[in-house]
């Protein structure tokens, strides 16, 4: 196998080992389908491939200029970290204590209207959060350089299971039942309050310790 290959293979198999578990769209799909409830079929297979292409995007951007960004505007990964995990917190909390009646779905929006959730909160920070992001810009600033290819690569691999996993969501829930998905989403949005904690926590432990 020529070297090239190789490396390429190994930077794709990090960079999917790396974002696979923390964007863990398994996970997220059960409480994708809670905030789609009032959307059509076609407008959340619609959402679904909106949502992957803006994840694709985004985790490129995270990767290629996510530290020139931070850098430009003069703010630190900790930052991120802490004003990120804050909305992940707050958004898997208003999920947990939200009622059953909540659950119900609603007269149908339009796809326009759905395709205005897709990149927020939908894509950020539901599915690539600050989180990921943090990964995607060290994993960028640790990248061989001109390897373009293997980032390219790694993203579609994530941005593919995150579609996949958001398209067939509902043939998902119909399959297991209104119960068990109920189950399923409680248990999602305990996980979602605690990633987003644990996320507050990483960033302001790295603020304590930079403290002059």
């Amino acid at each position: 196998m020529p070297r090239e290959l190789d490396e390429i293979i190994r930077e794709v198999l990090l960079i999917v080992g790396a974002l696979f578990p923390i964007v863990s769209p398994l996970s997220t799909a059960p409480i994708f389908l809670t905030l789609t409830r009032d959307v059509s079929s076609d407008s959340r297979a619609l959402l679904a491939r909106k949502i992957a292409t803006s994840s694709f995007i985004l985790l490129l951007v995270s990767i290629f200029i996510g530290t020139y960004i931070l850098a430009f505007f003069g703010i630190s990964l900790p930052v991120v970290q802490v004003g990120g995990g804050m909305v992940v917190l707050a958004t898997g909390w208003t999920l947990l204590h939200r009622s059953a009646d909540e659950g119900v779905p609603r007269t149908q929006i339009s796809a326009a209207e759905a395709s205005q959730r897709a990149f927020y909160p939908l894509t950020l920070p539901l599915t690539v959060g600050p989180g990921a992001i943090s990964v995607a810009i060290t994993l960028g600033a640790n990248r061989t350089q001109g390897n373009v290819l293997a980032a390219v690569i790694g993203s579609m691999v994530i941005a593919i299971s995150v579609y996949l996993s958001y398209r067939f969501a509902e043939r998902i829930a119909r399959a297991l039942g209104e119960t068990a998905m109920n189950v399923i989403m409680r248990l999602s949005s305990f996980i979602l309050v605690c990633i987003g904690v644990q996320i507050v926590w990483n960033g302001a432990s790295a603020l304590l310790r930079t403290r002059p």
